[in-house]
């Protein structure tokens, strides 16, 4: 049988506990899926590919060595060729993780690693508003964050960068299409203020 949504959401909640990460698993399925629509691609394929990038990383973070086999994102990729996932799927979820230097043959690779770090800063750009609100995040004030070395650590800037450059588009537009398409789900993000949601109602 053809791989859900809900196989999925199960799998990504099976396996990761923690609000946060499931919220960035979360924000990179929304992206994911815009730019599959924007891009005429399968929408619920690149969906699943964002919702599952890092479903093993709170369990298996690598903290050994790169390339680890059991550790993200190859103990998350097995488990997913063991589950039955298209193959494309795992492929562009082991193409994120630039440490395996695999090239990224397919506009999903590309899309997946674009969006990763990106979304990571959106949100800790939206999450340090007044009001914890993403509707009026603009992408300047985004670009103005990310020059600031000191906010959000955990965001590899050159990721953000090198993803852009090989979707082949402006940066900056690159980064008001991810605060879109991260809006569509901003209260299941805790990013749309009062009218925000605990993940345990999805």
């Amino acid at each position: 049988m053809p791989k859900t949504r809900r196989d999925a959401w199960d799998l990504m909640t099976a396996y990761t506990a923690g609000e946060s990460l499931r919220r960035h698993m979360l924000s990179v399925e929304a992206c994911m899926r815009a730019y599959a629509e924007h891009m005429d691609e399968d929408e619920e394929l690149w969906g699943m590919a964002g919702l599952l990038h890092d479903f093993d990383y709170e369990q298996h973070p690598n903290p050994r060595a790169e390339a680890d086999p059991d550790e993200h994102p190859l103990f998350g990729a097995r488990v997913l060729e063991e589950q039955g996932y298209p193959e494309d799927l795992v492929y562009a979820i082991k193409t994120h993780a630039d440490y395996l230097h695999l090239p990224r043959t397919h506009p999903m690779d590309r899309v997946l690693f674009a969006v990763d770090e990106l979304s990571g800063l959106v949100t800790a750009a939206a999450l340090v508003r007044p009001d914890k609100n993403i509707e009026n995040l603009e992408a300047r004030s985004v670009r103005k964050k990310m020059k600031d070395k000191a906010f959000a650590r955990g965001v590899n800037r050159d990721d953000v960068i090198h993803g852009a450059e090989e979707l082949g588009v402006d940066l900056d537009e690159h980064i008001g299409f991810v605060i879109q398409a991260m809006r569509s789900v901003s209260p299941e993000l805790g990013l749309a203020g009062e009218a925000s949601t605990s993940w345990s109602h999805l």
